[in-house]
């Protein structure tokens, strides 16, 4: 049985509105496209648009913390004496 939604899903959008190199927002991770037709997407849609969101910015993070970790092992490195 299906749970009938009685609220729409709010914007993400956190009023950054800055894109990165791969074309996704830098706040709230959405395409371009996510961002044009959020008005005209059905509940389940944005549901499944807001789970893609989610896991690019747990991509995004990763790819920080392993930065971050290279960074501080060079550092690390530099003092060989």
């Amino acid at each position: 049985m299906q749970q009938i939604e009685i609220f729409d899903i709010p914007s993400p959008c956190k009023s950054i509105c800055l894109v990165n190199n791969r074309g996704y927002c830098k706040g709230c991770y959405r395409s371009r496209d996510e961002r044009f037709t959020w008005n005209s997407l059905t509940n389940a849609q944005k549901k499944k648009v807001l789970s893609l969101c989610q896991q690019r910015y747990k991509r995004y993070l990763q790819k920080k913390q392993q930065s971050a970790a290279l960074n501080e092992q060079a550092q690390q490195q530099g003092f060989d004496f």
